[in-house]
This record gives C-alpha cells, structure tokens and sequence, in this order.
C-alpha cells in the first residue's frame, strides 16, 4: 500500500530507535535481559509495525497497525519513566526521548484519525 521508508512517522521512529539504543547503552549489565531488553524491543516494535501495516492492503488494516505502533509508544514511555525513576537515565535524556515520542505520537495519531473513516 505505501512504501513505508517514505513515511515521515517511520523514519521518525527509526530515529527513536537509535536514540533509545543510545540512552540504554549504559544501563547496568544485570539489566541486560531485563529492563534494557524490554526497552529495546519495545522501541523497534514501533516502527515495526508501522513498516508492517503499511505493507497491507488496506488503509483499514494500515490504522490498526499505526494504533499497535502508538500503544507501543505508550508503553516504551512507562518503560523509561521507571529507567529514569530509578537511575539509569537522566532528566535531560528522558526528555529528549519524550520529545521524539510526542512527535512521533501526533503524526501516528494524525493518521489514525484520517484512516478513521475506512
């Protein structure tokens, strides 16, 4: 249905990916198979599922996946609250992941909305 490289929200989240790989980076070890992993999967989900629903055939389809991809968001954002409640990242670091979500969020919500209708 679209070429999901194209797309401003995935590119976008491609980017978040990176910046949650830094961010996590220097987490404690023991944290490896726990909170770091986690975190991880959670934010390559988000552009995964974007790239997956826009391989569908159907716009229908396409708004279920952008709605999985914004749960993600949303779960992945608990996810580093807790990091940054107990230590591992900073204030600065949160929120600079934060403004990528948020930016994120309004374009994936913007296209919910405009699929709304199929």
């Amino acid at each position: 249905m679209y070429n999901y490289k194209e797309l401003i929200v995935w590119q976008k989240s491609m980017d978040l990916v990176e910046k949650v790989y830094t961010a996590t980076a220097s987490f404690p070890l023991e944290e490896k198979f726990g909170l770091t992993s986690q975190i991880r999967r959670c934010a390559v989900s988000i552009p995964s599922n974007i790239a997956e629903g826009a391989g569908r055939k159907s716009k229908k389809v396409f708004r279920n996946f952008l709605e999985i991809s914004n749960g993600s968001i949303n779960e992945l954002k608990t996810q580093l609250e807790i990091s940054k409640r107990i230590g591992f990242l900073t204030k600065d670091e949160l929120e600079s992941i934060f403004d990528l979500c948020d930016e994120i969020q309004k374009i994936t919500i913007t296209l919910i909305k405009k699929y709304s209708d199929f």
